[in-house]
């Protein structure tokens, strides 16, 4: 793990709170990113959703676009390669991928902009191992967003009616292997990402980078049992970028590590879809105006951002 971007170990927010607390937040306000280690989640979890997604991305091809949802800018289900493209890019991102979102209650006033899941009959095992994942990183990041909270002085549970019936979503991401050396493409172009926090679990290879406040690209792999979070778009707003949403992308390892394909599974954690994004005053100083006058619910923000990244 590269030692300058901080990793912090979450068993602290209960042992130790305040200097955990501070230290956390003092690493999202100068990289917006934060490993977080010893976060309870079992690796037999992780290792077996993994073994579940990868599964589904080695099927053939015209099976899995099966699953591919047209017109729901793929809210759930499978997205094939090539159709992602960062913000700005003019090449699409070198990966496919699978959304898993939400299980609402029957009747949700969200069902609406919430579409239930699409789930592949050809791995019976995804449901229940995506879901357990799924489940096991919302309640961590409820855990990061209460220091987060705590850290610009807001009540810890703050963010817990505002994202408990959340629009987020788990993403398995297959990169398959790269087998020509001259593509202008990248596994994911340079991007800050639309949600409140993201959980990144398990990369299993090098090539996250993150970029630092004076412009240079500082790689970050998680090591061990270490979670990557990570400040997003919506977050940033809210709290008029006392956290800062961090460019990053993934590149494209040298020489025969890029023949080797690349899982990843993030987990973006969104507010409620009608959460209003205000910027909270106690994030409001002579020194840090408002830089967003007009409020805008989570929905529209993310309507606004899907389509710049083509997948509406």
């Amino acid at each position: 793990m590269s030692s300058r971007i901080p990793t912090l170990d979450i068993r602290r927010f209960d042992t130790d709170r305040d200097a955990f607390v501070a230290e956390l937040g003092a690493a999202y306000r100068e990289w917006g990113f934060a490993g977080i280690s010893h976060h309870g989640i079992a690796q037999a979890l992780i290792d077996d959703a993994y073994a579940a997604f990868r599964d589904f991305f080695a099927l053939p091809d015209e099976v899995k676009r099966r699953y591919h949802v047209p017109g729901q800018g793929g809210a759930r289900g499978y997205t094939p390669f090539g159709i992602e493209t960062a913000k700005g890019s003019k090449h699409f991102d070198l990966k496919e991928f699978y959304h898993v979102g939400r299980e609402l209650p029957d009747g949700s006033k969200y069902r609406d902009v919430m579409p239930p899941n699409v789930w592949p009959d050809e791995v019976p095992e995804f449901r229940a191992r995506g879901l357990a994942l799924y489940n096991a990183l919302d309640a961590l990041g409820s855990r990061v967003l209460s220091a987060l909270a705590l850290h610009i002085g807001l009540p810890q549970d703050f963010f817990a009616d505002k994202t408990d019936f959340g629009n987020s979503i788990l993403r398995p991401i297959h990169y398959p292997p790269i087998t020509a050396d001259d593509i202008p493409n990248v596994r994911a172009g340079a991007h800050g990402d639309i949600n409140f926090i993201t959980l990144l679990v398990g990369a299993s290879t090098a090539g996250l980078e993150v970029q630092s406040t004076q412009g240079e690209w500082v790689p970050f792999t998680s090591e061990g049992d270490t979670i990557v979070v990570n400040i997003g778009d919506m977050l940033e707003r809210l709290t008029n970028h006392v956290y800062p949403s961090t460019i990053h992308r993934v590149v494209n390892p040298p020489g025969d590590a890029a023949r080797q394909p690349r899982y990843s599974v993030p987990f973006f954690l969104h507010p409620n879809p009608d959460f209003l994004i205000d910027v909270l005053p106690a994030c409001i100083s002579a020194d840090n105006p408002s830089r967003y006058p007009e409020p805008i619910t989570a929905h529209g923000f993310l309507e606004q951002r899907l389509r710049e990244i083509k997948l509406k």
